[in-house]
């Protein structure tokens, strides 16, 4: 078997068989097959595509190409939930204790930020002498002792996929459906969950900024999922304005104390009972995904879930007083109002936009060498559906530089861009777009 004829076999639109999917994995990882034979095999794939089980087969191909982590220890159903990337997406912060507080086991290994989205483990970073640093053993004693923990990924896992997204991102292949399914994928697959759940963001602030887009990549992965043994459900959410108000790593661990108190934005709070409903169904704790919503919002209202984030805090060596006195959490030195020049209902605001702007003020990362500031970010104080006047605040920037200091006036800029407002009313655009399961797609 040769690297060249497979190229040649996919260029001219043949399904590759499993064997040689893994052949061609298993050698590009043992660098004997080169980057440039694996970029034009990436190339062929983009004009190509592969169909379902081709995908299937490079998924676990890329999963079985490291370590993968088994959670059988852990008593009852582990359901894992990924996000495809979005700005103010504070949901695993609310949804991984909440989802524990209702008996769930939640072993979850998340990731950092660069560019405009934010990574779930620099937020829960922002919290004092919180790690995420734990070995594959320390997550599965922490689960089984709490129900819950959150880590960065450690060991091996999924070398074939750090090897190829490295090539696609300099050979203009990323944006191949097939081959970004089996990318996430293949790293759920090995982090040992038994069920999925996915969000799969849609519009300016995502990934995918095209709705039929976003519906083919669920389509793609809950397939894989399906195959792969594990029940796998993605809801396709809306991006075209930031999740909640809340934009930066500490500013994001209180709306998310707020949001287990019951007094978080009301588009998080919905997400984050859809997406729970949707864990707790898997897991078999509940008969439906509505009971699955009830049984989350009376953890909210009797603080079970606050306190098992508590709990969390504790056993990942964190400070949990941070839950009653958010006065602990990193505080930026100055606030500044941003307010708006324009009359009107606003219809959008630009969420890369201000994922930029607040990448600008320090909470993101610009390259992988960028030093995080926790402290700082943005506060939407108006969105989608709102009526504003001239002069009216629109946004809050938490920053530690002084107000009149480039990067502030360039966020600044940012944001003022990002609103689109105008004259007629709009009525709130839905969050939730649809969902496909097994059963097909339903789009609402």
């Amino acid at each position: 078997m040769r690297a060249y004829d497979l190229i040649l076999k996919k260029r001219n639109g043949h399904e590759l068989s499993k064997e040689e999917i893994d052949f061609l994995i298993s050698n590009y990882v043992e660098n004997k097959i080169p980057d440039y034979q694996m970029a034009a095999l990436s190339m062929a794939i983009f004009f190509r595509g592969l169909n379902k089980e081709e995908t299937l087969n490079l998924t676990l191909a890329m999963m079985e190409s490291g370590d993968t982590v088994s959670l059988k220890e852990i008593p009852g159903v582990k359901v894992d939930k990924h996000s495809t990337g979005g700005v103010g997406d504070t949901t695993t912060l609310v949804l991984a204790p909440l989802v524990a507080a209702a008996g769930v086991p939640v072993a979850k290994m998340s990731g950092r930020g660069l560019g405009h989205t934010g990574g779930t483990l620099d937020k829960f970073e922002s919290i004092p002498d919180f790690s995420t640093d734990l070995t594959i053993d320390e997550m599965i004693s922490a689960v089984k002792n709490t129900g819950v923990a959150v880590v960065g990924q450690t060991g091996n896992l999924v070398p074939a996929d750090k090897k190829l997204y490295a090539l696609r991102d300099v050979t203009a292949t990323v944006d191949s459906l097939p081959l970004i399914a089996s990318s996430i994928m293949s790293k759920k697959l090995a982090a040992g969950a038994d069920a999925l759940v996915l969000d799969v963001k849609t519009g300016d602030g995502a990934f995918l900024k095209d709705l039929d887009m976003a519906i083919e990549l669920a389509k793609n992965m809950v397939e894989i999922g399906e195959g792969a043994g594990r029940e796998t459900v993605a809801v396709i959410t809306d991006m075209d304005q930031p999740l909640g108000k809340a934009v930066g790593n500490a500013l994001e661990i209180e709306e998310a104390i707020l949001t287990l108190r019951g007094e978080g934005p009301a588009d998080l709070e919905e997400l984050c009972l859809e997406l729970g409903g949707q864990m707790l169904y898997l897991a078999d704790a509940v008969e439906t995904v509505e009971a699955g919503k009830e049984t989350l919002k009376r953890l909210i209202k009797d603080g079970a879930g606050l306190e098992k984030f508590k709990e969390l805090i504790v056993v990942q060596k964190g400070n949990p007083s941070v839950v009653d006195d958010l006065s602990l959490l990193p505080k930026a030195s100055n606030l500044i109002s941003v307010k708006t020049t324009k009359r009107g209902y606003i219809h959008k605001i630009q969420a890369e936009a201000i994922g930029l702007a607040a990448t600008k003020l320090g909470a993101g990362r610009e390259t992988k060498e960028s030093i995080i500031d926790m402290a700082v970010g943005i506060m939407l104080e108006k969105k989608v559906g709102d009526l504003v006047n001239v002069g009216d605040e629109v946004a809050i920037i938490h920053t530690n530089e002084v107000a009149d200091s480039s990067k502030v006036k360039e966020a600044i800029d940012f944001i003022l861009e990002a609103y689109e407002i105008k004259e007629d009313a709009i009525i709130q655009p839905k969050l939730i777009k649809g969902i496909v399961d097994k059963t097909g797609v339903k789009i609402y």
